[in-house]
């Protein structure tokens, strides 16, 4: 075994899905390399698949110091046992500090495995991350650079900060859309390291026989106008008013949970801590108080417009511009302006 008990090094698992790079991976990296210059390490990914070799550089363009590539026929497909086999042998030898994972289907599948067969602590779901420091009463120490893993509790209605001082690698997964990827720089060097996969018969048991595949229905993390409604939309005469704002703007539409839970509007629509973290030009909220679960879903768009008849809703403590009154008086007048600057 390779012992690397000092390092300091954040990995990351770079998610891929014929030959397309994950969003949340990108941005995981970009965190990483942040987290990894605070502890003074490097910032590795770790990319698994099947003639997936170029994806290397495009790893390394966006901040990696090195990309652990397992290119293997039996990797083409995501599998759990022989993705899992690969990235547990490598934290056993490699041991990294911070192990990074999006909070996809498939790393809300592999996260728990790695956990569990390196004893390390995992945090679902993280919205943020950190280094700081924890003083322990219980140990009478301070322990020093551990991971602040930040993530909603108790349904949204607080933000925990969880910390792990005593297993490593400290695990986390991380909500697409939270942190900020950056621009590829191609110029930007890096190591690529070929990792011979140790796959054994006894992982290759399940069989990939066949695959459909659905393109999602809204791509709101990439829109750049969003109208969104929430629980003040009381008809589904009224959200189609949310829609067809977002029609005449050539936006999305979005949705708090509580339109979503109306049934309005379908759960991808959903932005917040529980939905999609979205950042567009144009963000319309329209009956929507304004939780912090909610917000924490938009409060970085760069034009924020609220409507509500409540004029001390949360809504307006982020928009920058605030309208009260009733969306049903409202929207038909905004949908007729933009109409009329349109002609």
């Amino acid at each position: 075994m390779k012992n690397q008990e000092n390092s300091r090094n954040v990995w990351v698992f770079v998610e891929q899905e014929e030959g397309q790079i994950a969003d949340v991976s990108l941005e995981l990296i970009a965190k990483g390399a942040d987290l990894a210059k605070t502890l003074g390490g490097e910032v590795w990914g770790v990319l698994c698949g099947y003639q997936i070799e170029p994806l290397a550089e495009t790893i390394i363009h966006h901040g990696a110091d090195r990309v652990l590539l397992a290119d293997h026929a039996e990797l083409e497909l995501y599998r759990t046992l022989p993705y899992a086999r690969v990235a547990i042998d490598l934290v056993r030898e490699r041991q990294p500090y911070i192990f990074l994972i999006g909070a996809t289907p498939i790393g809300r599948d592999l996260a728990p495995r790695i956990a569990s067969a390196t004893q390390a602590g995992l945090t679902a779901d993280c919205t943020d991350l950190q280094i700081g420091e924890f003083d322990s009463k219980r140990d009478k120490q301070v322990y020093k650079d551990l991971l602040y893993q930040i993530r909603p509790a108790f349904g949204g209605n607080l933000i925990a900060t969880i910390v792990n001082p005593h297993m490593h690698p400290q695990m986390a997964t991380v909500r697409e859309g939270v942190m900020r990827r950056i621009e590829p720089d191609t110029s930007r060097q890096g190591v690529i390291e070929p990792i011979e996969p140790a796959i054994e018969e006894r992982d290759l048991a399940v069989k990939v026989l066949s695959r459909e595949t659905r393109e999602p229905s809204v791509n709101l993390k990439d829109a750049a106008t969003i109208v969104a409604g929430g629980g003040g939309v009381v008809s589904e005469e009224e959200f189609e008013l949310i829609e067809e704002l977002a029609h005449v703007l050539g936006g999305e539409v979005g949705a708090s949970r509580a339109a979503v839970d109306k049934g309005f509007v379908s759960r991808e629509h959903q932005v917040g801590q529980t939905g999609t973290t979205v950042r567009p030009r144009l963000y319309i909220a329209a009956g929507i108080s304004g939780a912090v679960q909610h917000r924490a879903g938009m409060d970085e768009s760069s034009k924020i417009i609220a409507i509500n008849t409540d004029p001390d809703a949360p809504i307006f403590e982020v928009a920058h511009y605030k309208i009260v009154g009733d969306l049903k008086e409202v929207i038909p007048l905004l949908i007729r302006a933009v109409r009329e600057k349109a002609k």
